[in-house]
């Protein structure tokens, strides 16, 4: 399965945005895309991540598990709403399906990699862990990513689930030098990420680009990352 988890080092850190950017820079060069939220918590303004997604990357197949109109932990909002979460099985049912479908699927998670997706403690690294598919890391440019970020990666490879590289997940118009020090750190984190020549750092998405028009950021997107390694074109 061409198959990708996108977590990242807590909530907030732009996992939607660098989502639609992949998905967008996977259907800019003609392969078919799918995106999967085990769990959205959180609908104040009527929409998900997934409807945001579609918006901006213009994919046809998005999907969540479950819709929660809280903005919490998957367990307590569920717990709020009295409702049941999906079992971790009906996730990577969902997901096993949607990959024979389409040339990539995309499954986001909700805020860290640790956070419970149901209601007997698993995460998205046990769902990822069940799927046998790699992570993109999404973190921060600002001061404490280096940290957060080397905590994300160590939780995963000690669950010898491979990073397939990290994302910035808002890169400012006018980065600090903090921040510029922490992107040259980030592009050379390969011990534990990758050894690939390149380095970890996949890319970075500019800050706001989630409010560009659609055209707009579809045809950027393809600019800011550069597809995963391990994720091949689809067939010709």
């Amino acid at each position: 399965m061409s198959v990708l988890v996108v977590t990242g080092t807590d909530t907030g850190v732009g996992k939607t945005i660098v989502t639609a950017a992949l998905a967008a820079a996977l259907l800019a060069r003609g392969d078919t895309v799918a995106v999967f939220k085990p769990t959205q918590a959180g609908t104040e303004d009527g929409r998900g991540d997934i409807d945001v997604v579609s918006t901006l990357a213009g994919v046809g197949t998005a999907v969540e598990g479950i819709r929660l109109p809280d903005p919490m932990a998957p367990v307590a909002a569920a717990r709020r709403a009295e409702v049941t979460l999906p079992d971790l099985g009906e996730h990577v049912a969902a997901v096993e399906d949607l990959a024979a479908r389409h040339d990539h699927v995309l499954v986001e998670g909700a805020g860290g990699l640790l956070v419970e997706l149901d209601g007997h403690g698993r995460t998205l690294a046990d769902l990822a862990a069940a799927l046998s598919v790699p992570a993109v890391v999404v973190c921060r440019s600002g001061l404490g990513t280096l940290n957060h970020t080397a905590l994300t990666v160590e939780a995963l490879t000690r669950r010898r689930i491979p990073v397939a590289g990290l994302v910035i997940g808002a890169w400012p118009a006018v980065p600090s030098e903090i921040e510029r020090s922490n992107r040259a750190e980030l592009e050379h984190a390969q011990a534990a990420v990758s050894d690939r020549a390149s380095g970890a750092l996949l890319g970075a998405v500019p800050e706001g680009a989630g409010r560009l028009d659609p055209a707009r950021f579809r045809a950027e997107a393809p600019g800011w990352i550069r597809p995963p390694f391990g994720l091949a074109p689809g067939p010709p």
